[in-house]
């Protein structure tokens, strides 16, 4: 059961698509599940920043990468902001 709209930056997605296979279907597997629930409380999913009244939210995916997203309630939909290696994610947790 999807009960939110999956939207993924450009920037984002031309990080995936950068992968090898594998981790392509590992890291879109992993974002899918974000459609049916993308609040924290088990699992991977952690409120890492509240700015402007918008939370920001991370994904780490198979301790190998992490989704930066915002989750828009109104619309039930999920923005997928940034996805990144572990290393490159800890440079990028300031920005938001």
């Amino acid at each position: 059961m999807v009960a939110y709209q999956l939207v993924i930056k450009k920037k984002a997605l031309e990080f995936v698509r950068e992968l090898p296979p594998k981790s392509q279907r590992l890291v879109v597997e992993k974002c899918k599940t974000l459609a049916i629930d993308p609040f924290p409380g088990k699992g991977d999913k952690e409120i890492i920043q509240r700015k402007n009244h918008e939370d920001i939210y991370r994904l780490h995916i198979s301790r190998s990468y992490t989704a930066f997203y915002k989750i828009n309630r109104d619309k039930k939909r999920v923005l997928i902001l940034e996805i990144a290696t572990i290393e490159q994610a800890h440079k990028i947790y300031g920005r938001f």
